[in-house]
């Protein structure tokens, strides 16, 4: 297991963000922490999420991100395994 900050990035959050919380929500066992900041009048939502999780899981939860249109991921993990 490891500790990771994802970024996300959500362009037209109207249109994306209903599928990026489902997807969080199903990782939700891996999530320590949320931290969401809307920019309403740009229509740009900016989430960062620390996990604690296998490399796989992570993977897999960006994939998922970053596969839905209009949203952008970055993580970052770190080498210490807790």
């Amino acid at each position: 297991m490891r500790i990771a900050v994802i970024g996300i990035v959500i362009e037209c959050g109207r249109c994306a963000s209903s599928k990026v919380n489902e997807i969080l929500s199903s990782f939700g066992d891996y999530i320590v922490g949320r931290m969401g900041v809307p920019y309403k009048e740009k229509d740009v939502y900016v989430i960062s999420i620390i996990v604690k999780a296998t490399t796989e899981i992570i993977s897999a939860m960006t994939g998922k991100l970053g596969r839905i249109e209009n949203v952008t991921v970055k993580s970052a993990v770190t080498n210490v395994e807790v």
